[in-house]
């Protein structure tokens, strides 16, 4: 049962008691198979299987635009340079500089992954994006957090890249004691955690306005009495998040990677 239709049932099952709106519920479904690995449990939910689903479409789709390349590109071809060539050149070229070419498909990949899930949110059956568990966000954090340390190590050299990211150039010595504490948080804990969160957070409220709703209008049309009447509404608000949705599905997904490519830059660069 999809999670729409599990919230429709709770909307229905109100006998009269008023609409019940949806509830963090939907984002904890009931597990699909279970099993344990080295003494860890695992679950698979539904929404591990949209994560994998949305993430084998992506992985498909580029495939398919890559395949069969030619000088004159076709339109898949055409989606899929043009895809690459927004992340490769408005991102790891103008954000990180003459370094940042290397980065591409790292970030290339970054990108086309978030959009994938995210766009799950608004396909039917789906209706809901993995991005909205905050587990999954989190683990993409964790991933650029290593990878932008990785990088300050690799070109600065580690007593350098430490000093500079608690020694901001420019600072009073007296100043140390309370700038020293932050800037070492900022780096090493706020970066990924905002990261992280930012895009948790805006999944998060799109599917619950979207279900919101979605379930107001079936519940106004078949609560039985004048409230009919207000479900053109409900429906019109649905349709007009559905597209607000798409916004943020591709700003979230954009956001994420121009992070990613700024916090790569500062490493690959010292502050000066």
């Amino acid at each position: 049962m999809t999670s729409s239709a599990s919230a429709l049932g709770s909307v229905l099952a109100a006998d009269g008691e008023g609409f019940e709106a949806p509830t963090v519920e939907e984002f904890y479904p009931e597990p699909i198979a279970e099993f344990s690995l080295l003494g860890v449990d695992f679950a698979i939910t539904r929404i591990t299987l949209i994560l994998w689903i949305a993430t084998a479409l992506m992985i498909a789709f580029m495939v398919a635009a890559v395949r069969k390349p030619s000088i004159v590109p076709g339109k898949l071809q055409y989606l899929g340079e043009s895809g690459y060539s927004l992340v490769r050149d408005g991102m790891a070229r103008d954000v990180i500089g003459p370094k940042g070419l290397p980065f591409a498909p790292f970030l290339a990949s970054l990108f086309f992954f978030i959009l994938a899930n995210n766009a799950m949110s608004i396909v039917p059956l789906a209706q809901i994006s993995p991005m909205s568990k905050f587990a999954f966000p989190l683990v993409l954090a964790v991933i650029t957090w290593v990878i932008y340390n990785w990088v300050g190590i690799r070109e600065q050299g580690a007593g350098r890249y430490f000093k500079d990211a608690a020694v901001p150039p420019g600072v009073p010595i007296g100043a140390l004691i309370l700038v020293t504490p932050i800037e070492l948080l900022q780096v090493f804990i706020i970066r990924p955690f905002t990261l992280a969160v930012r895009l948790f957070a805006n999944m998060f409220a799109g599917h619950m306005l979207l279900a919101v709703f979605s379930l107001g209008t079936v519940y106004l049309l078949t609560v039985g009495n004048f409230s009919v009447i207000f479900s053109p509404f409900a429906f019109l608000m649905a349709l007009a998040m559905t597209f607000f949705e798409l916004l943020v599905i591709v700003l979230q997904a954009y956001v994420f990677t121009v992070l990613t490519a700024t916090y790569i830059a500062g490493s690959v660069e010292p502050a000066h």
